[in-house]
């Protein structure tokens, strides 16, 4: 084999390892959800005799299901819709303002990157406890915010930092303000990053447990990822019907990573190269 091959084989085959190790646990769950407790107790690694589509129905109604799928849309959507409006402006802000401490609250917006949540948990959980907001929708929603918030004006300001300052210059010589600049000129330009930003927030939030759970302690109030972890703890012993509901639960994200997985790898990149 000649250089260039064997290049590509010591690149290929790990990648299909990597790729094989991240879609077996998806299979394997798809296949237990398909099964009876029965044939998963003789054997769980074993193919499906056939299609037992009662475990879904079984997930989705014994615990509420439905009522937690439609808390995770709502709060996912309005969480969503607050971090693209905020995010946005504090990256035009950043980005192309070049305001007095820009640079400065930029470092601060990169140092709050590399917070884990457990670090502002306690004060998060008694500052929402205080204001009366814990087990409320606009409480899970103002937590997602603060969560995400510094990743999405990362990616923001990425992006805005590569628009030519002559556009903002045209505008502002057409009699735009800032505001004017930012909603006729900056927000259309910035539809792919809203795009890609939106669906990476949308998935951060959807998957979430921790925060969720933190925030939302009465079950009328679950969100669906919470929902799958009582459904769990229901049905420790049936198996089948618990993965049935972390499948329900998985295949929002697999639609919508199948439709925009160029837009999420956009996201990711936003702002990575000038021109």
């Amino acid at each position: 084999m000649t250089g260039a091959r064997w290049t590509k084989w010591v690149i290929a085959v790990p990648m299909a390892a990597l790729a094989l190790a991240t879609i077996y646990p998806l299979l394997f769950t798809a296949n237990v959800a398909m099964k009876t407790r029965r044939e998963y107790i003789l054997d769980r690694f074993s193919l499906f005799d056939s299609l037992h589509w009662e475990n879904l129905t079984k997930a989705w109604t014994s615990v509420g299901m439905s009522r937690y799928f439609l808390n995770s849309v709502v709060v996912v959507a309005c969480s969503v819709a607050l971090l693209l409006l905020l995010g946005s402006m504090a990256g035009f802000a950043i980005g192309r303002l070049r305001f007095r401490g820009s640079a400065t609250f930029f470092v601060g917006i990169l140092a709050a990157l590399f917070i884990p949540f457990q670090v502002i948990m306690v004060p998060l959980a008694r500052i929402m406890a205080d204001t009366g907001l814990i087990d409320t929708y606009p409480g899970l929603v103002l937590a997602y915010v603060a969560q995400f918030l510094p990743f999405t004006i990362f990616l923001f300001t990425s992006y805005y930092s590569t628009v030519p300052a002559e556009i903002i210059d045209a505008a502002r010589i057409d009699g735009n303000g800032v505001y004017g600049v930012y909603w006729r000129i900056m927000l259309p330009m910035g539809a792919p990053a809203l795009l890609s930003v939106g669906v990476l927030n949308a998935l951060f939030c959807w998957n979430d447990v921790l925060i969720s759970l933190l925030m939302m302690p009465s079950a009328e109030h679950r969100t669906l990822m919470v929902g799958v972890t009582a459904l769990r703890g229901q049905y420790s012993d049936d198996i089948p019907t618990f993965a049935s509901g972390v499948l329900i639960a998985a295949i929002p994200v697999l639609v919508v990573y199948l439709f925009l997985q160029r837009q999420i790898a956009d996201g990711v990149t936003a702002g990575s190269t000038k021109g």
